[in-house]
């Protein structure tokens, strides 16, 4: 088996894992949530209205208007955020990624001359890129 086999092979692995099927599971509930649609449909007109505004001159009167949007998209947006199926989908998007980067960090690694055996990804940044893996 060449490379580019045994990387559709990991591929057909990752998505055989538990984290990537909770991901998919996480993201078709909230593909299906209307109420959670709406929001993000709110959200995505009333940030395209505020760029809108900001591209005019700003009279006083507007300044209300800006002030008014600001508060209209804080809001939907701690809406979407604190949604149920919101909350569930992002904690199972942060596993897969931590997932997809531990996998990336241990192929940067052994395309480094590290042993595939041995090599260990990091769980966090330390700063310093000489001693990393590879960001995701």
């Amino acid at each position: 088996m060449d490379v580019i086999e045994l990387t559709r092979e990991l591929g057909k692995a990752i998505q055989q894992d538990d984290r990537y099927i909770a991901y998919m599971l996480a993201k078709q509930v909230n593909d299906n949530d209307k109420e959670l649609n709406d929001d993000v449909e709110k959200f995505s007109k009333l940030r395209e209205e505020l760029n809108e505004v900001m591209k005019k001159d700003v009279q006083a009167s507007e300044t209300d208007h800006l002030k008014e949007l600001d508060e209209n998209i804080k809001a939907t947006y701690k809406k979407i955020m604190n949604n149920k199926n919101m909350i569930v989908f992002q904690a199972a998007q942060k596993n897969l990624e931590d997932l997809i980067n531990n996998v990336q960090q241990i192929i940067t690694m052994c395309a480094n001359g590290e042993d595939p055996d041995t090599c260990q990804p990091s769980s966090g940044c330390s700063g310093s890129c000489a001693t990393c893996g590879g960001c995701g």
